[in-house]
């Protein structure tokens, strides 16, 4: 799936290099919007936010993470475009709490210290769950928490899918007729789910945010997750596991009255073991 992120990476750098070239730009954010302005929850969905490590991954010209850092937050903005991130750059060029950085989302959790919230206005469709997903999971505090927005139905109509694959979608240049075909991850809501809990987080919420426009089928959904301070066992199951790096320990103990096994808290009877939790030694 690298290709296929190379590809979108190429395509939003575009479309960062077509907006540097116009005089129109957005304006500052008085409240909050996840993709669908004037619909869905506002910022008061973070709480707050004063003195948090906050990172904001695909975030474009910055203007999310311009509104948090002047609520107190200290607040990374990662983006791997660079015509975007310079798009940022010209915008926030001092901007106190605010640090703007050009890195892929994988490469920049793997290296910076572990954030209070992280959060994604519509960014994390367009990588490789399977590749993120790790990353994210250990890129937060025990007790940090994960908001992200996700396109569930586009304006064409078309829903999510029904497997964890990407298929394409339609970017148009602002201004333009100038259409780009992308790929993306538009998932059906248990899904993304499956995948938050495969990675030891817990999903709280699921807010749906419709298009105002009557007619308009557009159609987001707003997930609200959290690492727990102690990650809990999961129900049983006989799919494999996500294909992610994990230590995992199992004892056999065998004697003359036969093998020990122990009584699982949800009632199966199994080998005494467990698993190592990110950054456990």
């Amino acid at each position: 799936m690298l290709d296929v992120e190379k590809s979108i990476g190429e395509i939003w750098t575009l479309y960062g290099r077509h907006q540097l070239s116009r005089t129109f730009d957005l304006p500052e954010l008085d409240g909050w919007a996840w993709d669908v302005p004037q619909a869905g929850p506002g910022i008061d969905v973070f709480g707050d936010v004063a003195g948090l490590r906050v990172l904001d991954l695909g975030a474009g010209v910055g203007r999310h993470a311009a509104r948090l850092a002047a609520l107190g937050a200290d607040v990374t903005a990662v983006d791997a475009s660079p015509t975007q991130h310079q798009r940022a750059l010209d915008r926030y060029p001092e901007t106190p709490g605010l640090r703007l950085v050009c890195a892929d989302a994988v490469d920049h959790l793997q290296q910076a210290a572990p954030y209070d919230l992280i959060y994604s206005v519509s960014g994390m469709p367009f990588l490789d769950p399977h590749r993120l997903l790790p990353a994210l999971a250990t890129g937060l505090k025990p007790g940090g928490r994960l908001l992200f927005s996700a396109l569930h139905t586009n304006s064409a109509g078309d829903g999510p899918s029904d497997s964890v694959t990407a298929r394409t979608e339609i970017l148009r240049l602002p201004g333009t007729d100038t259409e780009h075909r992308m790929h993306m991850w538009v998932l059906e809501p248990h899904l993304w789910e499956n995948l938050l809990i495969d990675h030891g987080l817990v999903l709280d919420t699921v807010t749906t945010i419709d298009s105002p426009q009557a007619g308009q089928p557009l159609s987001y959904r707003l997930y609200a997750a959290r690492r727990p301070e102690r990650i809990r066992s999961r129900s049983r199951t006989s799919a494999p596991p996500a294909p992610h790096a994990a230590l995992g320990v199992g004892i056999i103990v065998h004697g003359t009255d036969g093998i020990l096994l122990g009584r699982h808290r949800r009632g199966t009877w199994e080998l005494p073991g467990g698993s190592v939790e990110p950054r456990e030694t």
